[in-house]
């Protein structure tokens, strides 16, 4: 385990002490102390995971969320929020955070969705950028460009993207994308799949209605055409 977090606290006890706890883990861990800081930080440096509180002086945390997707990274997001209101947490979600724990927390939930977390992750292979026609994945920075434009993607859906990638030119059933990216064993929810597609050739594709680069194999499933 060496997955790089970044944690963004500006509680320096509970900076210090999560910090600890994490490295302790077995991750890697980088601090920053307000709003801005983690915010050029997250969009500096690489990370796997981002622990971003909403309370944070300079920029909030839920501003640091928004223009962290704005900048077309993908990195996951946990927020730590003391606000218990279902309307506040809701807003994290709708500004792409991927999940949220409500201080005071304790510390082996917290870890247990960290992991939930960096699991959803694809497994990397050795290559780190994708040049798909006019579009750049890069897994290493989790940024996706077209024409030098940084597209918004959830985490989600910039880990299909990163799966059809690592398979580009073959076919991949619904079930098998399930099981690789949700990490779902059940048929039950491969309309999952048609949806996150549908939202990535909407972002992705000159034309949506006739997709060039995210085709559908009738009877299969989908694939990720060389450009």
């Amino acid at each position: 385990m060496n997955e790089h977090i970044l944690l963004v606290e500006d509680e320096k006890a509970l900076r210090t002490t999560l910090g600890d706890r994490l490295r302790r883990e077995g991750y890697v861990v980088d601090l920053a102390a307000d709003g801005q800081e983690g915010f050029d930080k997250a969009t500096r440096l690489p990370f796997d995971l981002i622990i971003l509180d909403v309370m944070l002086p300079v920029r909030n945390g839920f501003d640091v969320c928004r223009d962290i997707r704005i900048a077309g990274l993908a990195t996951p997001i946990l927020l730590l929020t003391a606000r218990s209101e279902t309307v506040e947490k809701v807003l994290g979600l709708k500004l792409g955070a991927d999940d949220y724990v409500t201080k005071p927390f304790d510390s082996m939930e917290l870890l247990a969705r960290l992991e939930a977390l960096l699991r959803r992750t694809p497994l990397r292979t050795g290559q780190t950028v994708y040049q798909l026609g006019s579009i750049c994945l890069d897994t290493r920075r989790t940024t996706v460009t077209k024409q030098g434009d940084p597209i918004y993607l959830s985490a989600r859906e910039f880990q299909l993207l990163r799966y059809l990638a690592e398979h580009i030119g073959v076919t991949l059933s619904r079930d098998r994308i399930l099981r690789h990216v949700w990490g779902y064993e059940s048929d039950t929810f491969t309309r999952t799949v048609d949806v996150h597609i549908s939202s990535l050739r909407q972002k992705l594709e000159d034309d949506p209605k006739k997709p060039e680069l995210i085709v559908t194999v009738p009877g299969v499933g989908y694939k990720l055409q060389e450009q």
